[in-house]
């Protein structure tokens, strides 16, 4: 039976409050998301209970940290918060990390609260792109990079086919498909043995669009058949790096089978991986979607103190699936702080 409240307790977790049925009769999704109010001082054999509850559960799980602990984590505390799909903690969790006080797992806030009540909006909006989500980090977890890859799109394609994104593409509205680029849409130039790769849409934002993806793959295959490139710098031309897929070309792949082999074997991620140890990414401006997905596939990335990063694409129905683990999880990133959205 469904609890009164999507808000739980650890020991409510532990007890199987969030274990009732996932689908109704007429198969929609009932309560997406869970929110279990997290107490660092409960004891250690409920949190553990509960990390094993929440690691076989269908739900997302949130937990909530109001105030960060006044001691270090314990084992079954930082089990616990790794087993959650999230964890939102206040602003001085972050500052209070070298002491191990409060574990990675937790995402600050400045207003813990407000940012709980905005992702649980999201999740309300978009149930389906959510728990896909959810399920696609969960199952990549531990997978070598190209299979991640191929999982991540694998669920992009199935929800290309749902409702959620059906719904995204009529609010949209049909929209020309853009002109092709009247110059090179990648420029490439050798310095000894660098290869610098420049995204040169700026009139798109540097969109990655299909012109773009296919020019930015040929200039990495470069790159994979040189070995004498020790060096690959990838950056993009204009006031911004890259402002994601090309909204124009959404949805007009024939079918979601052909997404997904174009995706995975015609896109750009895992020659970003077999380069990885020899790439560098330069990010300015506004890096949506693909525009951080396929840099945190990057051995070094280097962003400006203004650079904004954002992943809308639960909004529209889908999931990051260029990269979208590596993203999520933090990338190896060096430079001046970020600002993040």
């Amino acid at each position: 039976m469904a609890v009164d409240s999507d808000w739980i307790t650890v020991e409510g977790l532990a007890d199987g409050e969030a274990d009732y049925p996932l689908l109704s009769g007429a198969g929609e999704v009932d309560s997406p998301l869970i929110v279990v109010r997290i107490d660092p001082a409960a004891d250690e054999a409920v949190l553990t209970s509960a990390a094993a509850r929440s690691r076989e559960g269908s739900r997302l799980l949130v937990g909530i940290l109001s105030a960060a602990p006044n001691e270090a984590a314990s084992p079954a505390l930082q089990e616990l918060l790794w087993a959650f799909d999230a964890t939102i903690g206040p602003a001085s969790s972050a500052a209070m990390r070298d002491e191990a006080t409060v574990p990675l797992a937790v995402v600050p806030a400045v207003n813990p609260e407000e940012a709980l009540q905005a992702l649980c909006a999201r999740v309300r909006a978009n149930p389906q792109a959510s728990m896909i989500l959810g399920q696609t980090l969960r199952a990549s977890e531990t997978l070598p990079v190209p299979a991640a890859l191929d999982v991540e799109s694998l669920a992009y394609s199935t929800l290309l086919g749902g409702s959620e994104f059906r719904r995204w593409l009529e609010h949209r509205g049909p929209r020309p498909l853009p002109l092709p680029a009247p110059h090179d849409a990648v420029l490439i130039r050798r310095e000894g043995d660098r290869l610098i790769v420049t995204l040169n849409r700026p009139e798109r934002r540097n969109a990655y669009g299909a012109e773009v993806r296919d020019a930015l793959v040929a200039a990495l295959e470069v790159a994979v058949a040189d070995p004498s490139v020790r060096h690959l710098v990838l950056d993009g031309a204009g006031p911004s790096f890259c402002a994601g897929g090309d909204l124009a070309e959404f949805g007009t792949t024939p079918d979601p089978a052909t997404a997904h082999l174009i995706r995975t074997r015609g896109g750009a991620g895992r020659l970003m991986h077999v380069l990885a140890g020899r790439t560098e990414v330069r990010l300015h401006g506004h890096c949506v979607g693909a525009g951080i997905e396929i840099p945190a596939l990057a051995g070094r990335v280097i962003a400006d103190p203004d650079t904004l990063f954002r992943l809308p694409e639960v909004g529209m129905g889908l999931i990051p699936a260029a990269g979208g683990r590596r993203a999520f999880r933090g990338g190896s990133a060096a430079g001046g702080p970020s600002t993040c959205a």
